[in-house]
């Protein structure tokens, strides 16, 4: 089975209210059109999970991060495919999140994370998801 290796951005925040927050997107072409996702891609040759994160989120939605910690890295078999994502925590450091390729995004707080349709690989990391942003 062909293996897909790719990295998620994690991007969280405070609103207005002072809640956290994580950025949600919404794949806008392929295969999964119309699922929610943590934004990212793939890593290319000679690139560090880092820095293909930056350049991902730079070339997805315009806009510079900071890649934290990494949080895990999924393990998932979808039916044509085998997908390892790692993933981070991230924060902006500078621009507006624009959608260049997305459907749709969203800030999400912990307690309506289950209001969009995830993919299931990001789905495996809503429990870590939760906990890093209820510290």
């Amino acid at each position: 089975m062909k293996i897909v290796k790719v990295v998620a951005a994690v991007i969280r925040a405070l609103n207005a209210d002072g809640v956290p927050v994580i950025f949600a997107t919404q794949r806008g072409y392929g295969e999964f059109k119309g699922g929610w996702e943590f934004p990212g891609g793939k890593i290319e040759a000679g690139e560090s999970p880092q820095e293909a994160l930056k350049r991902e989120i730079m070339e997805e939605l315009d806009t510079e991060i900071a890649v934290g910690e990494r949080i895990d890295t999924v393990e998932y078999d979808y039916p044509t495919f085998h997908l390892s994502m790692e993933c981070f925590w991230c924060n902006v450091v500078n621009g507006d999140l624009v959608l260049k390729e997305h459907e749709d995004a969203q800030w999400l707080t912990g307690a309506n994370l289950g209001n969009v349709d995830w993919l299931p690989a990001d789905l495996i990391l809503m429990d870590k998801v939760l906990e890093g942003i209820a510290c």
